[in-house]
């Protein structure tokens, strides 16, 4: 007997590119933790999905540039494709109404194109960050002197645990701008300003931490929060990072 071939869906009708953020204790969820979530808020705030094709259809949700489990970040990043034209200020309530807090909706735009045009994807679009990592336990002074001298080195290598085992690579060929920039009255203590080029494998900002710890046996303190600020496009003449939705 022929095994009977599965339901082919139709294609989406309409994507829709999501901007949201990681706060708090909610930082520690995981990519898998928050993927769940984000299906199950969906589905309670009735966004009609399109669904893949196959056995077991799942809905059509492509996750982008995920931020490192424990940090947090402001500029998350994924595309949803629709069954049905939606106005994107009703799915972003929807969602943040669905969403607990601290997964926090900052975004929805439409990015669907006409059929036949060239699309960049989502994916594409994420070739840098720009990271804030601190306070750091340490005088201004001393983080700069440990700034310009992991700057001046051509290549600092660290290790990290990956799935594949202990990986050892260059964690200084990814940094495009870093400084350490001094607090103010509102925000106390020293914190470094990182700008990371996408790179594989990935350089996260806790492997240029512990670079600049190596090469200089600098003491950040006990796990100084790392926050994402800005993911996007990568200008190569200024190095600055863009936004992902602009044009």
């Amino acid at each position: 007997m022929s095994r009977q071939q599965p339901e082919q869906q139709a294609p989406p009708v309409q994507r829709l590119r999501i901007r949201y953020a990681k706060r708090g204790r909610l930082r520690f969820t995981s990519h898998r933790d928050f993927s769940r979530a984000f299906e199950r808020a969906v589905f309670r705030a009735r966004v009609p999905m399109a669904y893949s094709s196959g056995f077991n259809p799942h809905p059509r949700i492509s996750y982008a540039g995920a931020a490192p489990t424990g940090s947090a970040s402001e500029a998350e990043y994924l595309e949803i494709g629709l069954a049905q034209v939606v106005d994107p200020a009703d799915v972003h309530a929807q969602l943040e109404e669905a969403l607990p807090d601290g997964l926090d909706v900052l975004q929805v735009v439409d990015a669907t194109v006409p059929l036949g045009t060239p699309s960049t994807g989502l994916a594409d679009l994420l070739q840098a960050s720009r990271w804030v990592i601190g306070p750091l336990a340490v005088p201004t002074d001393v983080a700069q002197e440990c700034v310009a001298a992991f700057l001046a080195e051509e290549s600092v290598v660290v290790e990290r645990m990956t799935k594949k085992g202990l990986r050892e690579f260059d964690c200084r060929a990814a940094v495009l701008r870093l400084a350490a920039v001094p607090g103010d009255g509102d925000t106390p203590g020293v914190r470094l300003d990182l700008v990371l080029r996408h790179t594989v494998p990935a350089v996260r900002p806790d492997d240029v931490l512990t670079g600049i710890s190596r090469l200089t046996d600098l003491d950040p303190g006990p796990a100084p929060l790392l926050t994402r600020t800005q993911q996007g496009p990568l200008d190569e003449d200024t190095g600055e990072v863009g936004d992902p939705f602009a044009g």
